[in-house]
């Protein structure tokens, strides 16, 4: 090696034999120069000698020498750093290093030996400073032999596990901590051997043997150890300790989880399997949610503090198996549909028990079964001899308290800690908030199908005229209820009123507007109106109802649409009207589909034109299919001639029975949750046979009266009805002597036996008659009094060219 090599050695370290020594008097005087000091700095002896340190010194360091001489004074000596000045003026860096130098009874000296650090990367430390620094740090660091067998580690290490430096000497990472993954962290080790590169960062999670119960988390980094020719002689690595941050992650990954899969749907029951679906297993191994049972209907919870409390275990989950001490968590998978809750008590002054009456939570660390009855109630029953941990929190939100929730540890696991405990409170409120909102939900649509089954038709009643089915399907949950309603209303002669509605919107506000048209509607069909002027009486109602209640349910009920249809079995004539509403479908006996070219008036309290009749005879055995807007619809925007084709698809499809058909045209054309209500109303046509009905023309002549009676008598015994052969008589007599005095043009008798005997007395007269109470003296005027004593019903409809006053005499009730 040349002399310049070994100049630039002698320069990288700190050594007496390598430094250029000088000498101060105790004032920082230099008192003596030596040839090594020359060649560092450039200055002869004889320019050097005399001068103070500070005249060698730049000016930054220069104003630190008094310091530094105190310092020296005081504790014996310095080191360290200082910007020396050349002969020539160039500052050159130099490691200092002064020392007293005093001797008995002398004067006081300072040694001083000065190295250069040229390209040094700082303070170069004796072997004892370094293995002091090693030794004492925080941070466990080791080094192996290409071998992977220690050769060297610090006291920090043992803090990980695997005992004292002087244990672990000759051993490999795997003999050390058996319960640690070492194959993983050689498999890095032997990376770093082969391919020099340094990994830093590699984490590593596991169990101290020191506490197995405990989980761990550490990062490790790997450096190749090489000697002066470059090859490998072993590994260096440093250990970390980050469980602290690890669990917080972990914390955070659940937390992340509960707000993705807590409160997918408004339903109770599964809000709560939610909750326990994602706390096990990462978090616990079983847990158990306990609600009282007016919340799983919607009701404010109302505990009894003065005994034991019944509760409904809403959601459950134990793990299977105790998960592995490394293992991550994994996301939970979605639970099948809760199953029925099973009702467990808790004894008074139990630990539920009081969480659910204080609102706070509770914490047993180590709890035994045989001194705690009221652990037999948790989701599983731990042995005689197996501590578990138990976390209580109360299910709380907007300050009532819901029910409570059980988390369980056994077996080796860490009992649940504060921390564990505020983790179990955030993933409860959580889900609390979710709990009382579907418990909200479940009133408020509890209460709004509670209303809508009042207000539809629980059945719809008897008749000869049509053979009926219906089918609703409300909108889905999240959507809510709406306002379409179907309606079968009986008209007189056997005349049947359809209807079929939607008012806009959703809700209890759609609904109970729904129940205020609807109402209407058969209010007006009782007046036994055309289908135009029904719809043109309720298009008012509506109207008057938007300006007197302004957003109420008046503007509720604004842009309704309905279709009116009224069905005659005597000659299968057809009459309907629309209000901005689909017109019905038909489905003639051979199974062809065809529309009904109806005019379509505007939807109702709108204001618009007149509405429009249209008037077709169907054939016995034709379908009428009436349906709201939602049957066509696939979603927000929808095309009338592509729904009107699934439609006629749908309906051209046979079944047994109308029933049937019914449910299979919903469903071929509806989702499960349709995204608006639904509702098909079917009927099916019938004709009364001709010896079913008799007619008579009658003249304006009182002498008919009698003739008139004794017709009718003669009809009923035809029909084996001899026993109403007086009260007909009677209506009949009263209502053509009514006719023939009060009327002008044809008279026209008519008698119809459906499920009811009626009998019609038909006038061009254009004014109704009006029923009176006339007083005892009065020799007329009890005519219809009479009528509307011996019959079930009467009234009055109007046609074109007249008339009909009409009563019904029940036949049901006779038994006929």
């Amino acid at each position: 090696m040349g002399t310049h090599d070994e100049d630039g050695v002698a320069r990288r370290r700190f050594d007496v034999a390598d430094a250029a020594p000088l000498l101060l008097d105790g004032r920082g005087v230099v008192t003596s120069w030596t040839r090594d000091a020359e060649r560092l700095l450039g200055y002869p002896a004889a320019d050097a000698v005399g001068r103070d340190l500070a005249g060698l010194l730049t000016h930054g360091d220069a104003g630190r020498v008094t310091e530094i001489l105190e310092r020296c004074r005081r504790d014996g000596g310095w080191s360290g750093l200082l910007s020396a000045r050349r002969g020539d003026g160039r500052p050159v860096p130099v490691m200092a290093r002064i020392t007293c130098a005093d001797e008995p009874g002398g004067a006081d000296r300072r040694l001083v030996l000065l190295s250069e650090m040229g390209d040094a990367p700082g303070w170069t430390m004796s072997r004892s400073v370094l293995e002091r620094m090693v030794s004492d740090s925080p941070i466990g660091i080791a080094i192996v032999d290409t071998d992977l067998r220690f050769v060297w580690s610090n006291d920090a290490l043992a803090r990980f596990g695997g005992g004292r430096p002087e244990e672990r000497l000759g051993l490999r990472l795997g003999d050390v901590q058996p319960g640690l993954d070492a194959e993983a962290a050689e498999a890095q080790m032997r990376r770093v051997l082969a391919d020099g590169a340094t990994v830093v960062g590699y984490e590593h999670v596991g169990h101290l043997r020191t506490a197995p119960h405990r989980e761990t988390a550490q990062v490790l980094s790997f450096t190749r150890l090489e000697d002066d020719h470059g090859n490998p002689v072993g590994v260096y690595y440093t250990v970390v300790d980050i469980t602290d941050r690890h669990r917080a992650r972990q914390r955070l990954a659940l937390l992340d989880r509960a707000g993705r899969c807590i409160g997918s749907s408004l339903d109770i029951a599964r809000t709560a399997q939610e909750l326990a679906d994602v706390a096990v297993p990462g978090f616990a191994d079983a847990v158990a949610v306990d609600l009282p049972a007016p919340v799983l209907h919607g009701a404010e919870p109302t505990p009894d503090p003065t005994g034991s409390v019944p509760l409904h275990r809403a959601g459950v989950r134990v793990a299977e198996t105790a998960p592995p001490p490394d293992a991550v968590p994994p996301p939970p998978t979605p639970a099948p549909a809760p199953a029925p809750a099973v009702t467990v008590v808790h004894p008074a002054d139990s630990p539920p028990v009081r969480c659910l009456l204080t609102g706070r939570p509770w914490h047993g660390e180590r709890l035994d079964a045989v001194a705690e009855p009221w652990l037999r109630n948790l989701p599983v029953v731990p042995a005689p001899d197996e501590p578990v941990s138990v976390l209580i929190v109360p299910v709380r939100a907007r300050g009532a308290t819901l029910g409570v929730t059980t988390f369980l540890r056994r077996g080796p696991r860490e009992p649940f800690d504060a921390d564990d405990l505020a983790l179990a409170e955030d993933l409860v409120s959580r889900a609390a908030v979710c709990v009382d909102n579907a418990r909200r939900y479940t009133r408020e649509r509890d209460a709004a199908l509670v209303l809508q089954r009042n207000l539809l038709p629980h059945r719809l009643p008897e008749q000869d005229a049509v053979e009926v089915a219906a089918c609703y399907r409300p909108a889905d949950e999240l959507t809510g209820l709406g306002g379409d309603w179907y309606d079968l209303i009986p008209l007189s002669a056997a005349r049947v009123a359809l209807v079929v509605g939607e008012v806009p919107g959703h809700g209890i506000d759609a609904a109970a507007a729904m129940g205020r048209v609807r109402t209407a509607v058969r209010t007006l069909a009782a007046l036994d109106l055309p289908p135009d002027e029904v719809l043109a009486h309720l298009d008012d109602l509506v109207a008057r109802m938007a300006r007197e209640e302004g957003l109420d349910a008046g503007t509720q009920a604004q842009g309704a649409g309905c279709v009116y249809v009224v069905y005659d079995p005597v000659d299968g004539r057809c009459t309907m009207a629309a209000a901005g509403h689909p017109a019905p479908a038909v489905v003639l006996p051979d199974g062809e589909v065809t529309f009904v070219d109806l005019p379509q008036g505007s939807a109702l309290g709108l204001g618009g034109p007149p509405f429009e009749s249209a008037q077709l005879t169907l054939p016995e055995g034709s379908t009428l299919a009436l349906h709201t807007d939602g049957l066509l619809a696939q979603g927000a925007a929808w095309a009338l001639d592509t729904g009107r084709a699934r439609l006629r698809r749908a309906l051209q499809q046979r079944a047994p029975g109308l029933d049937l058909t019914c449910r299979n045209v919903v469903d071929a054309l509806v989702p499960a949750r349709p995204y608006d209500d639904v509702a098909l109303l079917m009927a099916r046509t019938r004709r009364l046979s001709p010896d079913r009905v008799a007619d008579w023309e009658l003249p304006a002549d009182p002498a008919a009266v009698a003739e008139a009676r004794r017709t009718a008598s003669r009809r009923l015994a035809e029909w084996e009805l001899p026993e109403l052969s007086f009260t007909t008589e009677l209506v009949v007599s009263e209502l053509v002597t009514n006719a023939i005095r009060y009327a002008a043009g044809p008279i026209r008798l008519r008698l119809i036996r459906e499920r009811s005997l009626v009998c019609e007395v038909f006038d061009g007269g254009a004014t109704a008659p009006h029923l009176r109470h006339p007083r005892t003296t009065d020799e007329g005027g009890r005519g219809l009094l009479l009528v509307s004593q011996v019959t079930e019903r009467w009234g009055t409809r109007f046609l074109g060219e007249g008339k009909i006053i009409w009563a019904e005499q029940s036949l049901t009730d006779r038994g006929v």
